[in-house]
């Protein structure tokens, strides 16, 4: 699962438009909406402080939160929000209403680990990452924190590829009819130590 679930408190929202989203923004709150489940959409407000700790935390848009409006709470996921192109303050947040059968499209990001028992990158290779995060269908509550690609034995000229992941239950990638690249690892401009390459080989 990802990062811990939140709560988050929220105030309805009877108006909507430009101008009243730019009033809001002046005392500190941020406009927002939760969609989704087949219900009407609620217009909401949220603490501008709260939400930007949120998304600087990490994890934010594989998260579930609870959203409490009006004594009523509702388990939602964060879907999109935009920022200011210049100050870089958020500007608004989607949720999606999730319950126990939705099922959600999410970018789930790579680790790489065990990069010093790879001979490759020993002997001077460089690890080349084709993708740093891999979109997936999955369960809303059970979204996986991260991937880790295990770079142990890897020599020079290697790949991995989506079928070298062990993916939980349930979990998908989105691009299922192709075993993509996540990574290589490639030789470097100036050549390899091709002796680290071959102690690599013989320990193996």
């Amino acid at each position: 699962m990802s990062h811990e679930s939140y709560e988050l408190k929220a105030e309805a929202r009877e108006r909507v438009g430009k101008g009243s989203a730019r009033e809001l923004r002046r005392n500190g709150l941020i406009p927002a909406v939760i969609y989704g489940d087949k219900q009407a959409p609620i217009s909401i407000a949220l603490s501008t402080n709260e939400v930007t700790k949120r998304i600087h935390a990490g994890g934010f848009m594989t998260t579930i939160a609870t959203i409490e409006v009006d004594g009523k709470k509702y388990k939602v996921l964060p879907k999109d929000y935009q920022l200011d192109p210049v100050r870089d303050f958020t500007m608004h947040v989607d949720f999606l209403r999730v319950s126990g059968n939705t099922q959600v499209t999410v970018e789930i990001p790579v680790h790489f680990i065990n990069e010093e028992k790879s001979q490759g990158l020993k002997a001077g290779g460089v690890l080349n990452i084709v993708r740093h995060e891999i979109e997936v269908h999955c369960p809303a509550d059970a979204i996986p924190e991260f991937f880790n690609v295990d770079l142990n034995g890897k020599k020079i000229g290697d790949s991995i590829h989506i079928s070298d992941l062990t993916m939980p239950k349930g979990v998908a990638p989105v691009i299922a009819d192709r075993d993509f690249t996540i990574a290589t690892i490639i030789a470097p401009a100036g050549g390899v130590d091709e002796t680290v390459e071959e102690e690599g080989e013989a320990e193996a």
